[in-house]
């Protein structure tokens, strides 16, 4: 199993637009070989910034990695400049491998 994580941080009073975002975006993952849950948590709230992380879980690492060079990728990705007045950055991947 392997866990996708991106980590964002999102600039104060957008966080319902970032939300809104995600939750009316199609992430093209239903059909995607591999492709098991999404979750997105929203954490704690900075000084400037609310953290949030988009969590995918995979059968493997190169089912993921299959995904990220997909028609399907482009296709959820195409728009993620739109929105730059919400974020603070880019996002941080983290990527974790099953060990038990």
């Amino acid at each position: 199993m392997f866990i996708a994580m991106n980590r964002f941080k999102i600039r104060p009073g957008k966080e319902e637009d970032f939300e809104r975002i995600w939750r009316e975006r199609d992430t093209h993952l239903d059909d995607v070989p591999g492709f098991k849950s999404f979750t997105l948590l929203r954490g704690p709230e900075g000084e400037d910034h609310t953290l949030y992380s988009s969590h995918t879980v995979w059968n493997s690492r190169a089912d993921f990695e299959a995904w990220t060079k997909s028609e399907a990728f482009r296709l959820a990705h195409k728009n993620a400049g739109d929105h730059s007045d919400v974020y603070l950055g880019h996002p941080n991947f983290e990527g974790f491998e099953s060990v038990l």
